[in-house]
Formats: C-alpha cells, structure tokens, sequence
C-alpha cells in the first residue's frame, strides 16, 4: 500500500484524507443513528401509557427527553402542557415540531459533508490525473537531439506520470463510490425516522387532546 502511495505522488494526500474523514463520519452515523437512539419501537405506546390518567410528574418527562430522539419530541408536548394547561392542540402541535425540526438538524449532521467528499473525491482524482499528464508531457519534452524518438526523453519520468495519472483515478473512484452509496443511504434512514417522528408526534397530540376531554 506505502509503495502505492509513493507511486501515485502528492496529488493522491488529500484523497487518502478524504477517505479517513469519510470513513470516520460513516462511523458516526452509524453509532448516531440507532433504531434505540432515535425512535425506539415501544417508546410510543409506553408514553401513551404514562399519560393516558394524568401529566406525568417532571422528572419522569426528563428521562422520556433523555430517552431518544422521539422522547424529545414528545416531551417538549407534556412540558408545554405542564406550564400552559390551556394550550390548544394547534399550541401542542407546534411546540412539538419546533423540536422535532431540531432533531432533524441533529439527524441531518454531516450527511453534507459525505455528500461533498462523495462529489469532491473523483475531482481530486482527476486533479491527480492532470499532474501525471503534465509530467508526462514533461518527459517527453525534454531531452536534446532533434531526431531524438517521442516518449525516449526520459523513460522514468514518464512511467512515475502514468502512475500518478491512474494511481489517483482509482483512488478517487474508491474513494466516492462507496461514500456516495453511504450518503444515500443515511439520508433515506433519516428520512424514514423524520416521518415516523412525524406521526408519533400527531398521534401523541391527538391522544393528549383527548386526555384533556
């Protein structure tokens, strides 16, 4: 891999860089984005169930918002209840998505970068690819007699940029297919968990109101 490396020259660091920033993130968001950590299966249910006879006590809505992502969203309903008794449905339902629009944020974190280290990387690959074409016009520029045979002015040079030009094409080809696939891929689970943060919340809402009745 070092000698790699070294045969592909200075253009392929920020690749190699790229790589371990996105790989790096594409860890993150694995951890980050857990059924149990964003909307646990049960969660609903088990909330609805505390409140189905009266508010539950503060401390029992702060483990529900210490809980996951959902548990946010559905305390920041009772606390509003708790401290305005009155609020309409329509307060509830706002309180509710102004915190489920921070969690999405939160959700959403770094699925910018990966999408433009995915976009980035074949660029830098063709950068490397450019600089090996430069150093093998380089090559065959130089050297002396004017019947001197194209491609003999100097044979290193010459095979050291066809390596840098291929090295880097690969390289960043490895580099943004896998992380453009993992991109796609994080925003589709968000997606889904941002609609099913969504219809819990209405459900909650609905529940609370009745509650209320």
């Amino acid at each position: 891999m070092f000698s790699i490396i070294q045969a592909a020259g200075w253009p392929i660091w920020p690749l190699i860089a790229c790589s371990v920033i996105a790989l790096a993130l594409v860890l993150e968001r694995f951890l980050a984005l857990r059924t149990s950590r964003v909307v646990p299966p049960k969660l609903l249910d088990e909330a609805i169930s505390v409140s189905s006879r009266s508010l539950p006590t503060p401390d029992v809505v702060n483990q529900l918002a210490q809980n996951s992502a959902l548990g946010e969203v559905l305390a920041t309903g009772l606390r509003t209840l708790n401290s305005h008794p009155q609020s309409s449905e329509a307060d509830l339902r706002a309180a509710m998505e102004g915190a489920g629009r921070a969690v999405a944020h939160r959700l959403e974190k770094y699925l910018s970068a990966l999408a433009t280290i995915a976009s980035a990387a074949p660029l830098l690959g063709l950068l490397g690819t450019v600089i090996g074409m430069i150093e093998i016009f380089g090559s065959q520029a130089g050297g002396g007699s004017a019947g001197q045979a194209m491609g003999a002015g100097n044979p290193a040079q010459l095979a050291h940029g066809i390596s840098i030009a291929l090295y880097n094409t690969a390289f960043g080809l490895i580099v943004a297919i896998p992380t453009l696939i993992f991109w796609r891929y994080f925003r589709s689970r968000v997606d889904a968990y941002l609609l099913a943060l969504e219809l819990a919340a209405e459900q909650f809402v609905r529940h609370i109101g009745r509650l209320r009745k």
